[in-house]
């Protein structure tokens, strides 16, 4: 699952909104990425522009997939498509017991934060998440399983991939409180399983320790914290 949201190349084939992506810049010691993004939204607003930092921290076998919207100057803005500069999408993958109730942790579970600010008012973009997010969701899953019988394939991993299997290590996720606000703005089923859709007001610290400098332990620590709380209260 890391590597299948990672994944750039293959995206397009499960997610048509992205319609460009372009790798700007990699560090092969971090992992971490500025990516280039172009998205197709659709009837509540035009097409939208990110340019997005993004890093993967991990603790055994939990992974933290943070990105965040970063500047770029060197990539001029348009009048079209409409740049998107606060923008902090994260998620914590990690393996979970399967449905079998047989003990074997076969199963994966996804916790999403995401946040953005697409320059509309924010009573249309609740409708939008609830109409056309669900849309996108729904597709993860046929996508993940086309993604299962690619990699079976002899094919070469792309270098986004290559690059999502270089992670930090976080050794103590630590017990940091910090205060709930997330506001849960739609929820669905499929296959079984719930998905969340939750737009975090605090959510800039998930991301923010994305840049070139030194990580704090605390922000990284907030992170753990939130995914903690938000996994415990879907069960």
């Amino acid at each position: 699952m890391r590597d299948f949201f990672w994944d750039d190349d293959f995206r397009p084939k499960w997610d048509d909104m992205l319609t460009y992506f372009k790798t700007l810049e990699e560090c092969p010691l971090t992992g971490t990425m500025i990516v280039h993004w172009i998205r197709k939204f659709p009837f509540f607003c035009s097409d939208r522009e990110y340019i997005i930092g993004r890093r993967i921290w991990e603790s055994g076998r939990t992974y933290f997939c943070v990105t965040k919207g970063v500047p770029y100057p060197s990539v001029p803005r348009h009048s079209k498509p409409r740049r998107v500069d606060l923008y902090h999408s994260s998620w914590r993958i990690r393996p979970v017991e399967s449905r079998k109730g047989d003990g074997q942790m076969t199963a994966v579970e996804v916790v999403l934060f995401h946040n953005e600010d697409m320059g509309i008012p924010r009573e249309i973009a609740k409708i939008g998440v609830r109409q056309g997010m669900w849309g996108a969701v729904k597709k993860v899953e046929p996508g993940v399983r086309a993604y299962q019988m690619a990699r079976k394939s002899d094919a070469p991993l792309s270098r986004s991939v290559l690059m999502a299997r270089i992670n930090t290590p976080l050794s103590d996720l630590g017990s940091l409180e910090i205060p709930s606000d997330a506001e849960e703005v739609a929820t669905k089923t499929q296959g079984g399983f719930p998905w969340r859709w939750v737009i975090v007001g605090g959510a800039v610290a998930l991301a923010c320790g994305l840049d070139r400098g030194a990580v704090s332990k605390a922000l990284i620590f907030g992170v753990a914290r939130r995914f903690g709380n938000l996994g415990k209260r879907r069960h």
